[in-house]
């Protein structure tokens, strides 16, 4: 889990959010019209379409565009597909890839490119499912609370883990527990800045920071890819790693 929120803490630091914007704004619209496809327009009663809104909220994507997402999906359907890709970027990293895609063909061609290019290898599906746990993971303001007994009351929803940072808690669910820690936060009052579910790595791979580079110039290649949703690895991002990166 440490990798991960370090690194969702680093791209905070570095602004990377507002030089993707509009990258993020397309992945949150893929996600409201898969969600309208499988759950139908109504956020009350489609949990999946309620976490997208929430998390184009927490992105300040404008409320008229999440509308006309939610309106257009509606009318028109989603003609997209999910699908997911594994495989190990150079030095033994596993690397998940979640996308969604309405030209199957042309994500696998775009994805095997990447991992031919930076030295790694493209693998089967379910070949890393020993490594990754499917978790849900919450990002929620601080909001002024006090972290003992926010986790007091939070952890009897089904968080497994809070971890507390200055600005920001973030919250570890069991994927079974996602939908009534959402649901608490909501009765709470807590403003949720993003709601998602993860794939955790279970065991991380240290090394260090020239090759840890390469690898995250790799997952970043893969994340520029229009289809690609999520890209998870278990690279262990050190405290070097992470000093070289803010530098």
């Amino acid at each position: 889990m440490s990798g991960h929120s370090k690194w969702s803490t680093i791209k905070r630091k570095k602004g990377a959010l507002d030089a993707k914007r509009g990258k993020i704004f397309s992945r949150i619209v893929k996600e409201i019209s898969i969600a309208v496809k499988e759950g139908g327009p109504d956020e009350e009663s489609n949990p999946r379409l309620r976490m997208a809104i929430q998390n184009a909220k927490g992105a300040n994507m404008p409320k008229d565009n999440v509308d006309r997402a939610i309106n257009k999906a509606d009318k028109e359907g989603a003609n997209l597909t999910e699908v997911t890709f594994e495989g190990y970027a150079p030095n033994g990293v596993a690397v998940f890839i979640e996308c969604l895609t309405d030209n199957n063909q042309r994500t696998v061609s775009n994805v095997r490119a990447v991992f031919n290019k930076r030295g790694g290898n493209m693998g089967t599906n379910g070949s890393l499912s020993f490594i990754f746990d499917r978790k849900g993971v919450f990002t929620v303001k601080r909001q002024g609370l006090d972290p003992d007994e926010f986790q007091l009351e939070i952890i009897d929803a089904g968080v497994e883990e809070c971890e507390v940072e200055e600005e920001v808690f973030i919250l570890t669910t069991a994927l079974e527990d996602f939908g009534s820690v959402q649901k608490k936060l909501d009765e709470m009052g807590i403003e949720i800045e993003n709601a998602e579910l993860q794939r955790i790595p279970n065991d991380t791979k240290e090394l260090g920071v020239e090759d840890a580079r390469k690898v995250l110039r790799m997952i970043e290649e893969f994340e520029d890819i229009d289809d690609v949703q999520n890209v998870f690895h278990n690279l262990e991002l050190t405290e070097e790693v992470i000093t070289a990166l803010e530098e």
